[in-house]
């Protein structure tokens, strides 16, 4: 795919150091080869050596740096840092500790906060929950930022007919169930900053719902419309629109059919859905069976570059993963 060319060849060039969380796993471990072997970026590998080595003796992982919290020479110091994050919510320094050396994601999250590592990658075997639950206690938000959240980087298949997209941007579809307008808001225009420093597109935003322009009405509808008011207000340079169909968003004459007047209608790179059921159901479908590669999640908003994975990834979704954290340290 010509976007995941353009997405490798942008991060190799930032020699960034990325961590994969889950480095006993074979798909960690595989990506962990063909990120160095691409030079897409450094790569730790999180976990114990010997085992790794043991367990998959098939992959060339020299060039590859491999920690284990257990044994590594700053986990003292890092449990330290952390326990100075958490006292004031009751952590222990030997609480501290035995998280570190038994908490993959914690301990790469400290490296990233101590600047060790550029930026991290797990959800292979974490669930998305304890992705986040380590990322927004140690990494927490950017200045600013009231809601974190997520997207998706959505490749479409060569024949794809509805746009001319290199990727589209789903969000949010991984933390925010059910997100109050000024919590859509927030997601608009993160989604906003991934179109444009990710997919490297000027962003098209469709803000979706079952209604278009008013044919539905709904408490789900009209939270919609109060974010899109919100927006406008506070970005009235953003191309936005809504609420809107799906087909409405991406079909050119159903766009015209249905919202004559906007801008957006039938040409939108950016979905931003109502609530988490639409938005990670709808991923899914387009990845199960329209054929879309899906990208992420991908971790809006926080201080510094952690993202997740499926849980049903393969170790090329990882290198893609890696490649936008690298990119996504260098904004």
């Amino acid at each position: 795919m010509k976007f995941l060319d353009g997405l490798y060849e942008r991060a190799s060039k930032l020699g960034k150091i990325i961590a994969l969380a889950e480095g006993e796993d074979f798909r960690a471990a595989k990506a962990a080869e063909i990120l160095t072997k691409k030079k897409i970026c450094k790569v730790v590998l999180i976990g114990d050596e010997r085992v790794i080595l043991e367990k998959f003796p098939e992959l060339d992982l020299e060039g590859v740096t491999f920690e284990n919290p257990k044994t590594a020479a700053n986990s003292d110091n890092y449990a330290k840092v952390l326990y100075e994050l958490r006292k004031e919510k009751g952590m222990t320094l030997e609480a501290a500790d035995k998280l570190i050396r038994t908490n993959a994601m914690f301990y790469g999250c400290v490296a990233l906060k101590m600047g060790d590592i550029d930026g991290l990658v797990g959800g292979a075997v974490f669930s998305s929950a304890d992705v986040s639950r380590a990322a927004f206690q140690v990494i927490k938000a950017k200045k600013g930022i009231t809601s974190v959240s997520s997207c998706f980087v959505m490749v479409p298949p060569d024949d794809f007919k509805y746009s001319n997209a290199p990727a589209f941007i789903f969000s949010d579809c991984a933390v925010i169930p059910y997100p109050n307008p000024n919590q859509l808001s927030d997601i608009v225009s993160a989604a906003y900053l991934s179109a444009k420093n990710i997919v490297e597109v000027e962003p098209k935003i469709a803000m979706l719902s079952f209604s278009t322009k008013g044919s539905a009405k709904h408490e789900s509808c009209d939270n919609v419309r109060a974010a899109l008011d919100i927006v406008k207000e506070l970005h009235p340079d953003y191309n936005v629109d809504g609420e809107m169909q799906l087909d409405a968003a991406i079909v050119e004459s159903v766009g015209k059919q249905k919202a004559p007047d906007s801008t957006v209608a039938g040409q939108a790179n950016v979905l931003v859905f109502p609530n988490l059921d639409a938005g990670n159901i709808g991923y899914k479908l387009a990845q199960r069976f329209g054929g879309c590669m899906a990208i992420g999640p991908i971790m809006q908003g926080l201080a510094l570059p952690v993202n997740d994975l499926s849980r049903g990834c393969v170790a090329e979704d990882i290198v893609a993963v890696a490649a936008i954290t690298a990119l996504q340290s260098a904004n």
